[in-house]
């Protein structure tokens, strides 16, 4: 009886320093977060005034300060919280054949979806917009996202349609594994 409750409490005391120390390891192999030199930072800043002196950084400012610059920002405050916790938007289709003027017929395709009385574009490659062929104008589904971003070329907010679905199947979902995360 004695010896099995000394094996018992010796196998207790290997197993808890073996959890201990792959713990302790985990710790040491995480990417420590290295705070941006001021030097960094700056080199930054110099970049950024470049660009906003640039021909295009000149028209992007005039697009953000325009009225269409102005409802696209106001239309990413409406759903930010959601994108922040890639929360679930109710959505309806209003186009599924958008295309840009002058955008080439082999390049992303569009999807086009309504969320708060707002317009929001959603860009696809080819390959993943085939998983979406079934859907159909005025189709209501749920749509996650984790990004969105402005563009004075395109006339909606861009939003990520990371996923997808319709009547509670899942109609599409971003596979970050292929695109390292991208």
């Amino acid at each position: 009886m004695k010896k099995t409750i000394l094996v018992l409490f010796l196998s207790l005391v290997v197993v808890s320093a073996l959890v201990f120390a792959n713990r302790e390891i985990k710790k040491e192999t995480m990417p420590s977060l290295i705070p941006m030199s001021i030097a960094d930072r700056k080199a930054g800043l110099d970049q950024r005034k470049k660009w906003e002196a640039s021909p295009d950084g000149i028209k992007y400012k005039e697009w953000e300060a325009s009225p269409e610059g102005k409802k696209v920002r106001a239309s990413h405050d409406k759903i930010r919280k959601y994108i922040k916790a890639f929360a679930d938007m109710e959505a309806v289709v209003t186009s599924v054949t958008f295309q840009r003027e002058n955008g080439k017929s082999s390049g992303p395709k569009w999807l086009i979806v309504r969320i708060d009385d707002e317009e929001y574009m959603m860009q696809f490659t080819p390959k993943e917009f085939q998983q979406l062929n079934n859907l159909k104008v005025n189709d209501k589904i749920i749509v996650r996202s984790r990004s969105a971003g402005y563009s004075p070329n395109h006339p909606y907010l861009i939003i990520s349609g990371d996923y997808i679905a319709r009547n509670n199947q899942i109609v599409f979902k971003r596979d970050f594994n292929q695109n390292n995360r991208c």
